[in-house]
């Protein structure tokens, strides 16, 4: 593959250099996890609220708004990308996610809450595509899967916080200051990566600014992707479904919807589906919490496994975790036997989506990278939508407990054969025959797929 790079940068170098760009997108990352779990927290606080006296059902379609703007935010950041740049479309959307999680904390009725939820969810789907592209292209090919992992830990660190954030302030005091806990990162992130966060080194290239591509490679000691500069023809998301690629896109997307079903679904719903299956509030609240230690756990060691074996194995293998695991909370297992198995659903559920996500930046390169995130969070994002509605058709049903087991396996199950289906050889044959750029290139290094 031809690559711009700085003489000289070292591999020591190399890591130092992308630890910052990790951290930042770290920091960023945490507070989509927080949005994401602070929600599952609030449901039972939700459903107890009198004034608004909203039914299971509502509160799942609810949960779903953020997520469909999730959807629409991912599609736009993925058009963007290419165009304006990663830097424009983070600070963009940090801003005004936090913006509005504030606004949501002062909503009168369930109408504006959902509305605010929705607007809020297009921030957080620009977000994270751009931060895993920029994560992936900021670091060593040999640590792009751990890199990816240990930036997107964030997110469950962010679960973390609004599950040890309910457990202390529910059910004594309102709903509404864990939503108002959003703003922080208006005041916090935001100007940080104003100052420090660095530009992609690809859309740099594909905009012809090759000197200030050459010194952020300098810079960071990367080894960049010249592919945007020598390959125009490949740098719209409607490329990336043509040819032999849409296959293996079309599989990715379709285990990035079970991915973040199981994801979204778990989150919303295991504190509700926990309290049924008879554990007190404060027990289910704790389970959220061992769910994100397992997905941080896990994520970091399997991610490990992924750069050395090959990020496809890694993958299957997580998604059938997730089956078993799930399978297993249905048995009526003892509360500290259930802590175990719920810190491996963490793997199977929230670390599987790391692992698919740190899969598609690393078969995707350059200019495409952050498109095919976007088509594939963006898409998947359906399934993010589908999963708290069909936590809240269950929990409205005749159907017992269990079926909430059943259901969320199935999925992993699919999730786990589209995966064993995708094919890498298209990616080696096309990365094989792109034409040189006419920039500097370093000694070749691989990297498994």
């Amino acid at each position: 593959m031809n690559s711009l790079t700085a003489a000289g940068s070292g591999a020591s170098a190399a890591r130092r250099s992308s630890a910052m760009v990790v951290a930042l997108c770290f920091v960023i990352i945490v507070f989509d996890g927080y949005d994401l779990v602070v929600y599952g927290a609030t449901v039972p606080s939700l459903l107890a609220y009198k004034q608004w006296e909203l039914t299971p059902g509502e509160v799942g379609a609810i949960g779903s708004y953020a997520l469909m703007g999730m959807l629409l935010g991912a599609l736009i950041s993925g058009w963007l990308a290419p165009r304006v740049g990663a830097r424009a479309i983070i600070l963009t959307s940090l801003t005004s996610f936090s913006i509005l999680m504030g606004l949501t904390a002062l909503s009168p009725n369930p109408e504006i809450f959902g509305l605010l939820r929705f607007l809020g969810g297009l921030g957080l789907g620009g977000v994270v595509p751009t931060v895993i592209a920029l994560t992936v292209e900021y670091s060593p090919p040999a640590r792009r899967q751990f890199n990816n992992a240990l930036m997107y830990s964030g997110y469950s660190v962010g679960g973390m916080m609004a599950a040890l954030s309910a457990i202390a302030l529910l059910p004594e005091n309102s709903f509404r200051l864990m939503y108002a806990l959003g703003l922080l990162p208006l005041v916090t992130i935001v100007p940080l990566a104003w100052r420090f966060l660095p530009e992609s080194v690809a859309f740099l290239v594909g905009k012809g600014r090759t000197d200030e591509a050459k010194l952020l490679a300098d810079k960071f000691g990367i080894f960049a992707d010249s592919t945007a500069a020598s390959d125009e023809g490949h740098r719209s998301m409607a490329s990336l479904v043509k040819g032999p690629r849409k296959i293996p896109l079309l599989l990715l997307v379709v285990a990035s919807f079970c991915g973040l079903l199981l994801v979204y679904g778990v989150n919303t719903w295991l504190p509700n589906i926990m309290r049924q299956a008879g554990y007190s509030l404060g027990s289910s609240l704790s389970f959220l919490l061992v769910l994100n230690i397992g997905a941080i756990a896990g994520a970091l060691i399997a991610s490990r496994v992924a750069d050395r074996f090959g990020s496809k194995p890694v993958t299957v293998a997580s998604f059938l975790l997730a089956v078993l695991a799930i399978l297993a909370l249905g048995l009526g297992l003892p509360l500290y036997a259930a802590m175990i198995v719920v810190a491996f659903a963490g793997l199977g559920t929230v670390g599987t989506q790391i692992l698919v996500n740190g899969y598609v930046a690393t078969i995707f390169s350059g200019s495409d990278r952050t498109s095919a995130l976007g088509l594939s969070l963006g898409l998947g994002r359906i399934g993010a939508i589908f999963g708290p509605i069909l936590g809240g058709w269950i929990a409205s049903s005749s159907l017992g407990v269990d079926w909430n087991f059943y259901t969320y396996a199935a999925f992993a199950g699919i999730g786990c054969v589209a995966v064993a289906l995708v094919s890498n050889r298209t990616f080696a044959a096309r990365s094989a025959t792109l034409p040189p750029a006419g920039l500097p290139t370093p000694t070749p290094q691989s990297t498994t797929y």
